[in-house]
């Protein structure tokens, strides 16, 4: 799917997603958020690294990430740089663990 076609996907759901960027190699370190997040790759590719859950999420062109509010996660963008589509929801609208979708969702 193009950017535009994943933003209208998303708009279609409800949810008013914002585009951001990052170079090669940027790292966040961990943190969380009082609000829960979906995030699409629309191009390029980044890590999610969630310690709580032992476990890295490489989110890629076209993949969904859902993380419910005070998930604990750093992340490294990709050796191509990155661009996300990434729309706020109330905390506790998602539930459970954080969400990895595949393309196509």
């Amino acid at each position: 799917m193009t950017p535009a076609e994943l933003e209208a996907r998303l708009r279609a759901e409800g949810l008013a997603p914002s585009p951001w960027s990052n170079e090669p190699g940027r790292r966040y370190f961990a943190h969380t958020h009082a609000y829960d997040k979906v995030l699409v790759a629309t191009v390029g590719s980044i890590t999610f690294h969630l310690p709580e859950f032992r476990r890295d999420v490489k989110l890629r062109a076209g993949e969904r990430l859902e993380l419910p509010a005070h998930t604990v996660h750093a992340a490294t963008v990709g050796e191509a740089g990155v661009t996300c589509l990434e729309a706020h929801l109330p905390a506790g609208a998602l539930a459970g663990e954080p969400r990895h979708l595949p393309a196509g969702w």
